[in-house]
């Protein structure tokens, strides 16, 4: 409950675990979340640590996790370009290849657990960036 909850790299690429929230206006805000903390059901902090991408739909949709939303390309175009980011980098979600792009490149799913639990066949990835903010992949394949 004192880890942050997401980083700043370069003011280009923002890190989370989850995704976006209709509650987040400015990058300002997740650095005023009060830590420790308790993730709340609802709200900002939830939705960073469990929203999750949509490619079906446009704007906010329902989680089928029971918690926070789902949100469309539409979003994360908007959200990258208000912010004056190039992409936004998140985990959360088991993806076959290790890493999988979304919204035109500008979000990127990377999930670093190969064979997840013993039940998926994934790939996981580890994502480098350098000094020009140039992203590179290592894949670990499944066992």
């Amino acid at each position: 409950n004192c880890l942050p909850v997401a980083a700043l790299i370069d003011d280009r690429i923002l890190c989370m675990h989850g995704g976006l929230s209709p509650d987040l206006t400015s990058i300002d805000q997740i650095k005023k979340i009060e830590k420790p903390t308790d993730v709340p059901d609802t709200g900002l902090l939830c939705d960073l640590l469990w929203s999750d991408p949509d490619k079906d739909t446009q704007g906010w949709g329902e989680n089928e996790r029971g918690v926070s939303f789902t949100f469309g390309p539409d979003l994360v175009q908007l959200f990258c370009k208000n912010h004056d980011l190039d992409l936004v980098c998140r985990a959360h979600q088991v993806v076959e290849e290790g890493y999988e792009f979304f919204a035109k490149r500008q979000l990127i799913t990377i999930f670093s657990a190969p064979n997840y639990c013993g039940e998926f066949n994934n790939s996981g990835a580890l994502m480098s960036v350098d000094e020009n903010l140039v992203c590179s992949f290592q894949i670990l394949k499944p066992a």
